[in-house]
């Protein structure tokens, strides 16, 4: 969620704590728009480019195994693959084609309070107001994940927010590649500023969703949250 001092979307950039392949990083901005046709134009939009993901034909895909002997000749390949996964645990991993991504948290990090540490359910199914933030605060959000039985390619995030009906904001951003492994990974997005004032105040409505190269959703999360005057009070059991 990128928004300015007005309530309108920025791009961000990304920021990356986890072994990654040199992606460039991808943003759709849309500007805020309102009446009925520039909101049909910008789903139409959104459509269209989704077609586009579906048409792009993809290559066989390989186990983790298969696809460390497919280039063993290849030494600057074979190179980097042994670095990209590092210590894997072949007998772990077994044969599996598909990798296992799991979102395991959320938390909102903002400086000079604790971190706001949100669960994430599986089927992606919220009810109520998922969080409140502050306007015109600084924050950064962190995602926690594990990746499981082969290699994710591609991962990246989308999330669009609405806030009336009207969209506001949307951001796609790549988080890389990743090998399977015991320990999960850390991506933090880069520090963003909530917009301030009486039209920016109120509750949105988004959806987020978590999408590999093969347009393979692994999470898709509807949600509401709030900006308000202030932070949300911490629950301390």
């Amino acid at each position: 969620m990128v928004f300015d001092e007005q309530g309108n979307e920025e791009v961000s950039e990304t920021k990356t704590t986890a072994k990654e392949s040199p992606h460039e990083e991808e943003h759709q901005p849309d500007a805020p728009k309102t009446g009925g046709t520039s909101r049909e134009m910008s789903d139409a939009n959104e459509e269209e480019e989704e077609d586009e993901e579906r048409k792009i034909e993809l290559g066989p895909q390989y186990t983790l195994k298969e696809q460390l002997e497919k280039d063993k000749d290849d030494e600057s390949l074979r190179r980097w693959k042994e670095q990209l996964l590092g210590s894997v645990d072949f007998n772990s991993v077994g044969e599996t084609l598909d990798p296992e991504v799991k979102i395991l948290s959320l938390a909102i990090k903002s400086s000079g309070r604790p971190d706001i540490v949100l669960s994430i359910p599986e089927d992606g199914n919220l009810k109520g107001v998922w969080f409140t933030l502050k306007e015109g605060s600084r924050y950064s959000l962190q995602f926690t994940f594990h990746v499981g039985h082969n290699i994710v390619s591609g991962l990246k995030y989308t999330n669009t927010v609405w806030k009336t009906g009207v969209k506001v904001d949307s951001t796609k951003e790549m988080l890389g590649t990743f090998s399977p492994q015991a320990e999960p990974y850390t991506h933090e997005m880069p520090e963003e500023t909530t917009p301030s004032g009486i039209f920016a105040k109120g509750s949105y409505s988004a959806k987020s969703r978590f999408v590999d190269d093969d347009n393979k959703c692994y999470l898709e999360i509807n949600y509401t949250f709030d900006i308000r005057k202030e932070w949300q009070p911490i629950e301390t059991s």
